[in-house]
């Protein structure tokens, strides 16, 4: 491992790894006709799926859930001994609080402990293109998230905002400050913010004081013209030093889930060397963008970065399979996860 955090007690969870509903990118709610691997139309097909592969829980999307599909789901995940996480979409305005409210009371009904969101439409060098566009999402989901808090109080239920290459560290802490919730914490993804730059190592410790949740990855860096190209890669093959940062998370939130998000696709261009990729990111300095080019030129992938759409629809099905394997057989003997 090449980037390594400050050594910490060695705590790890006493459960398996879970696993993000969008590692399975290709086979949730597929259309595609495969006898080997059919899709999962449901968070229950997920759970059995993943209970199959040894995973502690999953992470999935909790929306159109009926109550009685959350009573059955939930006496499933306590027969299989699973955990369970969602993942939800904050109120967009006064009207959109009954909703959520539904949700929250679903998820709770199927044993949900800690709900996963976003605030942002996609990420920032993409979806944003003047300081004042990011300016009014920031606005917006403060506000979005101001009228979350009451219910999630209500209901006992935590949040954890993704760092979903849309919030620099800082930026996500000072929102954080400004709700001053019990409610309201993090989900840490392990790997998005290099997508802004950022020092991984500086985001975890950043944010880790906030964690309810993990997406857990490993990532793989290769240069391009324009700046760099980011991949998930099967954990312990990237640049991340994963037992530190597990610890780490551990130590400041004994109870945090480790939920795996191993997404197999073609790497993501990282346009940084062009002038439309900063308009959001005018506190991103000279420095930063140094040090980030310098990560990437010290450690280039060397087998070459995955790429995935020259395959056939059932070959990217195998591909994603063999990737989630190799994961919880990491996360295992290597991170303890067991």
């Amino acid at each position: 491992m090449v980037l390594a955090l400050p050594e910490v007690n060695g705590f790890f969870k006493d459960r398996p790894m879970g696993v993000v509903v969008h590692s399975y990118g290709q086979r949730w709610q597929s259309k595609l006709n495969s006898p080997k691997y059919p899709g999962f139309k449901d968070a229950l097909d997920l759970l059995e799926h993943c209970h199959t592969l040894g995973a502690g829980g999953v992470q999935v999307i909790v929306k159109d859930w009926t109550p009685d599909f959350a009573k059955k789901l939930n006496r499933r995940r306590e027969k299989l001994g699973m955990y369970l996480e969602g993942s939800i979409a904050v109120p967009q305005d006064r009207s959109d609080v009954g909703r959520f409210d539904q949700e929250i009371k679903n998820a709770k009904a199927a044993g949900v402990h800690v709900l996963r969101t976003v605030c942002s439409s996609g990420r920032r060098y993409e979806n944003y293109h003047s300081e004042a566009a990011f300016r009014e999402l920031q606005q917006k989901a403060l506000a979005s998230l101001q009228l979350a808090e009451p219910v999630l109080q209500q209901h006992k239920m935590k949040l954890a905002l993704e760092n979903h290459k849309d919030w620099l560290a800082n930026e996500l802490v000072a929102m954080l400050k400004k709700l001053d919730s019990p409610w309201i914490g993090v989900t840490l993804d392990f790997g998005n913010s290099i997508a802004l730059l950022e020092d991984p190592n500086t985001v975890i410790q950043t944010l880790v004081p906030y964690v309810f949740s993990t997406h857990v990855k490993d990532m793989a860096l290769e240069e391009y013209a324009d700046g760099f190209l980011l991949s998930e890669v099967p954990l312990g093959k990237g640049i991340l030093d994963l037992p530190q940062i597990i610890a780490l998370c551990k130590k400041h939130n004994p109870e945090v889930t480790f939920n795996l998000e191993m997404i197999t696709r073609d790497p993501l261009e990282i346009p940084c060397l062009k002038e439309n990729y900063w308009p959001t990111l005018g506190g991103v300095t000279g420095a930063e963008l140094a040090r980030a080019l310098r990560q990437v030129r010290q450690h280039q992938y060397a087998p070459g970065l995955p790429r995935v759409s020259h395959l056939t629809p059932e070959e990217r099905l195998v591909v994603e399979e063999q990737n989630i394997n190799a994961c919880l057989e990491y996360s295992k003997n290597t991170l303890a996860l067991k």
